[in-house]
């Protein structure tokens, strides 16, 4: 992965921008970014999915909208109805978070079944589904089992955080991922994510996306000196 070109990283980055002060002007100068620099997609909230898809018009960059964000503590039927706006808005990718607080309490049925219902709702637009864990709330072997479930309910990805929650992602979160599901399903690396070095360490440790909002500062080259590793916030 260290010899990964700017282009070849850029292809694997959503250029993110989900913060409530986004302005029209923000959400635009984020599009031109990503066309201008090959990044792979735009992940933002629902209510810019329509500008984003008509600023993006005849790019290969691709439209994520946030589902459920950023606490996954929506009703199913609310999800439900975010995610067919932003499909109709254009959104070909949905980043959704699952019910974190029903994984925690064991009750998995509700989590498939509100995955699964998601995946239905897109697999006709043939858009992909992003699972959002949130890591930082969660043990090694919630982390595994979130990871199994959004398999069995045919998520496209796994994806570590949203960026608001404890802390980011770190090399541990995927590489856990990538042992419960890795090369059946894409893994998205998430929050925190800054620099160059950084970035690539995550690919290495088995993430085929990368989501941020530095993406431009993850594109230019470093210096070793700027280069700290990114460690497992883990106890």
């Amino acid at each position: 992965m260290a010899n990964l070109s700017p282009a070849e990283l850029a292809a694997r980055i959503d250029h993110t921008l989900l913060a409530a002060t986004a302005t029209t002007a923000a959400i635009e100068g984020l599009c031109a970014e990503a066309r201008e620099h090959g990044l792979f997609a735009v992940c933002v909230n629902g209510v810019h999915v329509a500008r984003c898809r008509a600023r993006l018009a005849g790019s290969p960059v691709r439209v994520a909208s946030v589902i459920g964000f950023p606490l996954g503590a929506n009703a199913t039927a609310a999800k439900l109805h975010e995610a067919g706006c932003a499909l109709e808005d254009g959104a070909v990718e949905l980043d959704l978070v699952l019910q974190i607080g029903a994984l925690l309490e064991g009750d998995e049925m509700r989590v498939a079944q509100e995955l699964a219902a998601v995946v239905a709702l897109a697999r006709p637009a043939r858009a992909l589904v992003k699972t959002i864990l949130e890591t930082g709330h969660l043990s090694s072997a919630q982390i595994t089992r979130a990871c199994r479930l959004a398999e069995e309910a045919g998520a496209d990805l796994v994806k570590t955080s949203t960026g608001f929650g404890p802390r980011g992602a770190s090399l541990e979160d995927v590489r856990l991922m990538h042992a419960a599901v890795g090369g059946r399903l894409g893994i998205k690396a998430a929050g925190g994510i800054r620099t160059r070095a950084l970035a690539l360490e995550l690919l290495a440790a088995g993430a085929t996306r990368l989501g941020s909002s530095a993406s431009l500062a993850i594109l230019r080259p470093e210096s070793p000196e700027e280069s700290p590793s990114l460690r497992s916030t883990r106890p």
